[in-house]
């Protein structure tokens, strides 16, 4: 048994920039993380990858060069979490016990909940961003299509990066424009959802270039089979329950997602199977020396790195404050930040916290597609997230 400080669960977006928030000044609290990947990778760059703009290769860095300096690194996984001893236990079985835990384990993707799914994935022109796995697998679905249908879907809520499965299909839309078969393929949205985004300001601009660009848009529709030998996918009215066919060419699939099966079953989670945390302290509300922040959390925003690079700050200050016994008065506001690629040199910048709050940090209508805003998304954020957000800075 080996005792921590501050213990953080998770090697993510959230754990390596609360890290470095936490050790920057060199007078923080002794900072410990766990995780058992190699690479840590800048997802949000998996839209591009996919959409044939970027490479892989460039989202990935080993995890040894992000974790902080002065920050421990215990490659293994957790398993269990025992709040009431102030212990984590180890895949290994090894304990490690804390002043102050946080829980940043970030989102499982559950490709089983799809029948069919695992075992043709990055095949069959199914395809999906959400892996580095078979996130090549994508551009190769799209540049290699010359007629016939595509699909895009959207599973039930929650996911990471609510707008990145509509991203993928918006690129692939312009790469068919460009290359001169648009007019033999029909795109295709499916999504489980009520309308294509969620906050009014910025569904106006997207709700007109889905007519104008000729999407077939398709609400409260959740894919749950794929037939990969018939080319066909299974979806479920979720208003009727009805099941119906649709013929693909290609089908990107955007998986179903959950709080880890380990959280789930933990007294940390609420009856979702998220952190049970307080929305604005990001403090535990049973367990006051646990926090957490990211995609694990209960925090009600929506789970993007944006959104991490305000909760990292808040919670650093009230860890801080709690070990030095005063209040908690840091607070976080519900931020969150979506990029919506509409096409190559296209984009829209989501900017809202609670209640859908509109949050928008240019001084001009970020609700209309721009290209440096486009720039923004594809060269300059991924510098700010590995020189300045992991680092703590930004």
């Amino acid at each position: 048994m080996s005792h921590h400080q501050v213990l953080i669960i998770g090697g993510g977006s959230a754990g390596i920039t609360l890290a470095a928030v936490l050790t920057k000044s060199g007078e923080g609290p002794q900072v410990t993380v766990v995780d058992p990947a190699q690479t840590h990778y800048y997802q949000p760059l998996w839209t591009l990858v996919g959409g044939g703009a970027a490479k892989k290769e460039d989202t990935g860095r080993p995890m040894a060069k992000v974790i902080p300096p002065g920050v421990a690194w215990i490659q293994e996984k957790a398993a269990t979490f025992q709040p009431e001893r102030n212990c984590v236990t180890l895949g290994t079985g090894e304990e490690l016990t804390y002043d102050v835990l946080v829980v940043a384990t970030g989102i499982q993707l559950d490709w089983h909940k799809i029948k069919g799914l695992k075992e043709t994935l990055g095949k069959n022109g199914v395809c999906s961003n959400y892996s580095a796995d078979s996130v090549e697998s994508t551009w190769e679905n799209i540049r290699g299509l010359k007629k016939g249908r595509a699909i895009f879907t959207y599973p039930t809520n929650p996911i990471k990066c609510a707008g990145a499965p509509q991203k993928v299909m918006w690129l692939a839309e312009h790469h068919f424009e460009r290359s001169g078969v648009r007019d033999q393929v029909e795109v295709v949205y499916a999504s489980s959802t009520a309308g294509i985004f969620g906050i009014q300001r910025y569904a106006k601009t997207l709700n007109r270039l889905a007519e104008e660009r000729n999407i077939n848009t398709q609400f409260r529709r959740n894919l749950v089979e794929i037939k990969a030998a018939e080319k066909k996918a299974v979806f479920q009215d979720m208003d009727s329950g009805e099941t119906t066919e649709m013929d693909y060419e290609m089908i990107h699939v955007t998986p179903p997602q959950s709080a880890p099966d380990f959280l789930k079953s933990s007294p940390l989670a609420n009856e979702a199977g998220w952190v049970d945390v307080d929305m604005y302290t990001t403090q535990h509300t049973r367990f006051p020396n646990v926090f957490s922040i990211g995609d694990s959390s209960s925090l009600p925003n929506s789970k993007t790195a944006a959104a991490v690079r305000k909760q990292a700050p808040v919670c650093a200050t009230n860890i801080q404050a709690f070990m030095a016994g005063k209040p908690l008065t840091a607070t976080y506001d519900g931020y969150a930040s979506c990029p919506l690629v509409t096409g190559y040199g296209r984009l829209i910048l989501a900017e809202f916290g609670y209640g859908g709050k509109i949050m928008e940090t240019m001084p001009f209508d970020q609700s209309q597609e721009r290209y440096s805003m486009y720039f923004g998304k594809a060269h300059a954020l991924p510098q700010l997230y590995w020189h300045g957000m992991l680092k703590g800075r930004w």
